[in-house]
């Protein structure tokens, strides 16, 4: 059995690493505090690296990383992970996001009462011996409008528990459609809306380019005057700047922050002087269950990926269980083996690639599958490590169009997978099938029907279809020592163009293949590896 080195470079609760040690091919080191340096110093021989929120994985760390095959975060968070180095290299990054979303939508939902209620200054008042009830008069939530921006596992718990307060829940997600937000009781509606109606805003999306001062100048200054604004999210989606101007001018009633752009925030941060401000220090996933519940989680994830292949809740490649691996994986043997096909009868790099799924096959995931093909297509192109992560990013990164399409309509096979290659000068199809949900044949190349097991080594002849050629390939091949296990023959008609994929036992010489394209009838004689 395969060992696996796991280093935690931050502190992860007592169960998680239970489960890690559990498993004898797994050998974990625990070494916590490290600085980016320090991480890139000692990372190399680590299989796996799991993390929380104060690791910083630098695109210098990841380079670094020569073993690295997964990075897990302890929470939902990867803001401090370079993603798209850790892609480049075909490193698959996991988060855990269920285990800590009650949690935080409890912390945003008590940020919001306490922040109606004035509850952190009046109870600080009271215990200074002050009786001040009429400074402390606040607003009631019951009735009032809470825009959730992003309504992924934690808003749409934020959503729920609002709407038992008998609020009225408005809500923006481009990524969830209107009748699905309907019958999670949400009034789905645009940005520039929700900053319109709501009385309270809560922002639960991840820090991205596009999320990064999204509550800025411009967004405030649409919002109802004396809004309150709750970010439990990620420092930088709420404009400090915006926010501080905002509050002194009373366009903003109240903040409540439990996360900063710089944590902590120094102490001489303007939010952290103003009354109307509520700060917690990034305490929304911080509960005993909640801690217990990510490092298990992420244990367990990351342990079913090393030893099983399985993805779950990874963030740059489609989430693939155990089970699913099984029923795909022939899918992706049978994608990959006709990538690396296409690759060696093309003669200029791919501009185009299309992937169809057909028959029952088309029910099927075509990312997983589209990836596959990719690997073995550009494998035959480029000289660095290539997997199911890495492909479609350096396929995009190329200029690399595309195109996923799906056949339902029954064919002489029941699963069936087409490749479609278009290079600047041609434009190349190779196809296979599944039999019995295992076995993978070539069944088509060019146009040509033929019928081939995907694997060793093959010379593709191109040819007239005249008598002798295949009498005359066999003798050639034959004089030269080169042992043929099989052959395929396909025609576009009698006479005229054909085919012959020739299985042979071993790679053919260059003097071989030059002979052969030699013979009168011979177009074009390619040795293939498969």
């Amino acid at each position: 059995m395969e060992n696996y080195r796991v280093l935690l470079s931050d502190k992860l609760s007592a169960e998680g690493i239970e489960v890690l040690r559990a498993n004898p091919a797994l050998t974990v080191d625990v070494n916590t505090g490290l600085s980016a340096d320090q991480l890139a110093a000692i990372i190399e021989p680590y299989h796996a690296l799991i993390i929380r929120s104060a690791t910083r994985v630098t695109r210098e760390v990841i380079e670094r990383a020569h073993s690295l095959k997964v990075i897990g975060r302890a929470g939902v968070g990867v803001d401090n992970v370079d993603l798209e180095a850790a892609t480049r290299r075909g490193i698959v990054v996991m988060n855990s996001p269920s285990g800590n979303s009650v949690t935080t939508a409890e912390h945003a939902i008590s940020m919001m009462m306490a922040l109606a209620r004035h509850i952190p200054a009046a109870d600080l008042s009271t215990k200074c011996g002050k009786w001040e009830r009429e400074k402390f008069i606040g607003t009631e939530v019951c009735g009032k409008t809470l825009g959730v921006v992003g309504l992924g596992n934690i808003g749409r718990i934020v959503a729920d528990r609002a709407a038992g307060l008998k609020m009225k829940v408005i809500g923006y997600d481009p990524m969830l459609t209107a009748g699905a937000a309907g019958k999670l009781g949400i009034e789905l509606v645009g940005l520039l809306d929700l900053y319109a109606r709501a009385d309270f805003i809560t922002v639960h999306t991840p820090l991205t380019e596009e999320t990064r001062g999204l509550i800025g100048d411009a967004a405030i200054a649409r919002m109802k005057p004396g809004v309150r604004i709750i970010n439990c999210a990620r420092g930088g989606i709420v404009d400090e700047v915006a926010l501080v101007k905002a509050l002194k001018s009373g366009r903003v009633a109240g903040a409540a922050l439990d996360v900063f752009v710089q944590e902590p925030p120094p102490s001489d941060h303007p939010l952290l002087k103003l009354p109307n401000v509520i700060t917690t220090p990034h305490l929304g996933a911080a509960t005993g269950e909640a801690q217990v519940q990510v490092a298990i989680d992420i244990a367990r994830q990351v342990t079913d990926f090393l030893l099983n292949g399985a993805i779950r809740q990874a963030v740059n490649i489609p989430t693939l269980t155990a089970k699913e691996l099984e029923v795909l994986g022939p899918h992706l043997r049978l994608g990959e083996q006709l990538g690396r096909l296409a690759a060696q009868i093309i003669n200029d790099a791919p501009s185009q690639v299309t992937v169809e799924l057909g028959g029952e096959a088309a029910n099927l995931s075509a990312e997983p599958i589209t990836a596959a093909v990719l690997k073995g297509l550009l494998s035959g192109f480029l000289d660095e490590r290539l997997n199911y992560v890495n492909a479609p990013f350096i396929a995009r990164e190329r200029g690399i169009q595309v195109v996923e399409t799906r056949a339902r309509e029954s064919t002489d096979y029941i699963n069936t997978l087409t490749l479609t290659v278009r290079t600047p000068s041609a434009t190349h199809e190779v196809a296979g099938a599944l039999i019995g949900n295992r076995a993978l044949r070539i069944i088509r190349v060019d146009g040509f029907r033929v019928e081939a097991v995907p694997e060793g080594y093959f010379i593709l002849c191109r040819n007239r279809d005249v008598p002798g050629v295949v009498g005359a390939v066999g003798t050639l091949l034959g004089r030269s020592g080169v042992n043929i296990a099989g052959m395929a023959l396909g025609r576009d008609h009698s006479g005229g163009m054909a085919i012959n994929l020739v299985h042979i036992d071993g790679p053919a010489p260059q003097s071989v293949l030059d002979e052969l394209r030699a013979l009168p009838a011979i177009n074009s004689a390619t040795l293939i590896r498969l």
